[in-house]
């Protein structure tokens, strides 16, 4: 058995004291929802506990699916990379950008590069540029088509295929886009992965499904990455972004695929549906552990959420997807 946590949408960078020409754009009414709201309802508090329950509960890897950052900022950047190494090492943590960590567009070097061990594929997975010895994300801006994106890491008998959706948007707009080159890299992926025998897990910042998404925050070729899951197969698709509980399943060539989305870890719980949760998943190979047979696999789910009484995470139930 493997046990994998699901974490999204931290949102704990704080924005005091900077240089107001940081926010001659977007950013300044990112900035102007963060003091007058989002800064209450995200609390670094929340994370740490957060942190702390997973070193104790220690699940075998952790998932990431994005939105470190509030506004992109480089000072964000650097605060989210120590989290990152307070929480654990990369061999330990995939990461995946969100779409705050595109609020607008980025140098690469100062920003995501400061994450790129919890990205980057394993040797021999992922994109050929890396295999060829590429730098990661060595210049221009982050989000561009070129990035080795989806990353492939192996952990036991699972796949991790991290897609990237971040883009830069437009004022009031947090919509993300996979585009048509990473999407035929995916399906090739998977359909290789698949072939190995190994649980396919593909981590997205964006909701697949568009059900209770709004149009403004939607993932605009939603559509295309549905078909290829439903072409190519998958064991599981883990999303954030939408801060609330989601539970979804597409038509996969050997059955239906779960596609769960997870709430914020760090939300104090002013709304109840949105107070701060995590996953950690039990997955198994039903065949009794023999890669060859190519069988399914055993998917079990944990929550643990936020107790504001007790100011730390509980378990919150149990169920089999």
């Amino acid at each position: 058995m493997y046990t994998l946590a699901h974490v999204s949408d931290w949102h704990t960078t704080p924005l005091a004291g900077l240089d107001p020409t940081a926010l001659l754009s977007k950013r300044f009414f990112g900035w102007l929802s963060w003091n007058v709201r989002r800064g209450k309802t995200h609390r670094p508090e929340v994370l740490r506990a957060l942190f702390r329950d997973l070193q104790g509960e220690r699940p075998d890897h952790v998932a990431m699916t994005g939105d470190l950052t509030n506004i992109a900022l480089e000072q964000e950047c650097q605060l989210a990379a120590r989290q990152l190494r307070e929480l654990g090492g990369p061999d330990w943590i995939s990461l995946i950008p969100g779409n705050h960590d595109a609020y607008v567009r980025v140098p690469v070097a100062r920003t995501w590069k400061l994450w790129a061990d919890y990205i980057r594929s394993d040797p021999g997975e992922g994109d050929p540029a890396e295999a060829a010895g590429e730098d990661f994300l060595a210049a221009g801006t982050a989000c561009e088509e070129a990035a080795p994106f989806p990353c492939v890491r192996i952990r036991g008998e699972l796949a991790l295929l991290g897609v990237c959706t971040a883009r830069p948007t437009p004022l009031f707009m947090a919509t993300g886009r996979v585009g048509d080159a990473q999407l035929r890299r995916l399906e090739a992926q998977l359909v290789a992965l698949g072939e190995r025998g190994l649980c396919r897990v593909v981590l997205v910042h964006h909701p697949v499904v568009d059900h209770h998404v709004s149009p403004r925050r939607r993932l605009s070729d939603s559509a295309a990455l549905r078909e290829v899951l439903e072409r190519a197969g998958a064991e599981l698709v883990l999303h954030g972004h939408h801060h609330r509980t989601m539970l979804e399943h597409l038509a996969g060539p050997e059955g239906p695929i779960p596609v769960v989305g997870v709430r914020s870890s760090s939300d104090v719980g002013e709304k109840e549906h949105k107070r701060a949760q995590y996953n950690i998943y039990s997955i198994e190979r039903e065949s009794g552990g023999d890669p060859a047979s190519k069988g399914r696999f055993r998917i079990e789910v944990q929550v643990r959420g936020w107790d504001p009484e007790h100011e730390r995470f509980v378990a919150e139930g149990r169920s089999t997807l």
